[in-house]
């Protein structure tokens, strides 16, 4: 696909759909063929591109290490630098989302929202309706 088509489909910005193309391709989840026939397409199967590489290469994760370095209230740093209750439960949502999109292929997001609903999880694509061992 070209720029113009991802952006029409997408509703995103030109700018902003190949802002994205050039960090995907520098990654190699994407190739592009330039000419009047040129455009992206995908550098492998869909089944191989695992979403937490490629959020990875788009601009990481959701709960960094350094998160509570950035502090923007009126003091200097935190009040709870030292005793936190909240930055426990960051690492755990991360943890629980490095879970699932760890296991989880470009492919599995073709399935469509129906058939990705009824799946866990943790089982998965190609062993969905094999019996259990």
């Amino acid at each position: 696909m070209t720029i113009p088509e991802i952006s029409d489909a997408e509703g995103l910005s030109q700018a902003y759909v190949a802002k994205l193309l050039r960090i995907l391709r520098i990654n190699g989840f994407v190739e592009s063929v330039r000419g009047q026939e040129g455009g992206y397409t995908l550098s492998r199967s869909v089944t191989k591109i695992i979403l937490s590489d490629v959020l990875a290469a788009l601009g990481g994760r959701f709960y960094k290490p350094g998160f509570c370095d950035h502090f923007s209230g009126t003091e200097e740093i935190c009040a709870h630098t030292f005793s936190c209750s909240i930055r426990p439960l960051w690492r755990r949502v991360q943890t629980a989302i490095d879970g699932v999109l760890e296991k989880t292929t470009l492919g599995d997001l073709m399935t469509g929202e129906s058939e990705a609903q009824r799946r866990p999880a943790h089982v998965p694509r190609e062993n969905v309706g094999l019996p259990a061992v």
